[in-house]
């Protein structure tokens, strides 16, 4: 538990800028990841697209393999008709005592004001001077017309607009097989989801961060 614990951790800090942010979250004031202490994890994603469902399980389990799990290796079309009993048992007898689940929820279509700008002539200030002197002189005499007229361009200003984004609103939830019961859950907000390894890294990033001010997980050390 420990390994996966530092597992994550790398995956917060080795991400960068994020189109993902959290919307609202949800813990079990009693569970915390080390009193659950997860030894083998499935990892499912739900998605009808079996291709995304590969990608995301695969992306997700590459944290730490020895303890993810992918569930396309367990609960498959062979077993499709299984009742939820069933499947549980599955998982149970494979060992499994704690699983992540993530599912699309919707998505949103949000309309946003961009501000204008202002940007400046990048020739800006007395041209020759860098407040030194040219040729002995200090106004820069003896410097040609275009130069000069560097010093008073105008300001130019792009006006603002509105643009339409959309945005996807997408579940992660962290099950304790043992108690059968939900220990954690978030839901996450994405700009871009059109790169789904960059979309999962950016979800578990956002999800470490969070579990660490919800008191699931430990507090980052110093």
């Amino acid at each position: 538990m420990k390994k996966l614990f530092i597992t994550l951790i790398c995956v917060c800090l080795a991400s960068c800028g994020s189109n993902t942010t959290i919307v609202s979250s949800w813990r079990d004031p009693n569970s915390t990841l080390a009193k659950e202490n997860f030894k083998k994890v499935l990892v499912v994603a739900l998605v009808k697209d079996e291709s995304t469902r590969r990608t995301t399980e695969n992306r997700i389990a590459s944290i730490n393999p020895s303890i993810l799990h992918p569930s396309y290796n367990y609960l498959n079309q062979q077993n499709l008709n299984l009742t939820q009993e069933q499947k549980i048992s599955i998982v149970q007898s494979e060992g499994f005592d704690g699983v992540i689940t993530m599912r699309f929820i919707r998505a949103d279509k949000e309309t946003q004001y961009v501000p204008g700008t202002t940007n400046y002539y990048s020739g800006m200030g007395y041209p020759g001077m860098g407040y030194g002197y040219v040729g002995g002189y200090g106004m820069g005499y003896g410097a040609g017309f275009g130069g000069w007229y560097g010093a008073y361009a105008p300001a130019y200003y792009s006006p603002g607009y509105y643009q339409e984004n959309t945005y996807y609103y997408i579940e992660t939830n962290i099950f304790d097989l043992k108690n059968n019961k939900l220990v954690w859950s978030a839901t996450t907000k994405s700009l871009d989801v059109s790169h789904v390894d960059t979309t999962v890294d950016e979800i578990m990033e956002a999800c470490v961060k969070q579990m660490r001010a919800d008191g699931y997980m430990a507090p980052k050390s110093k």
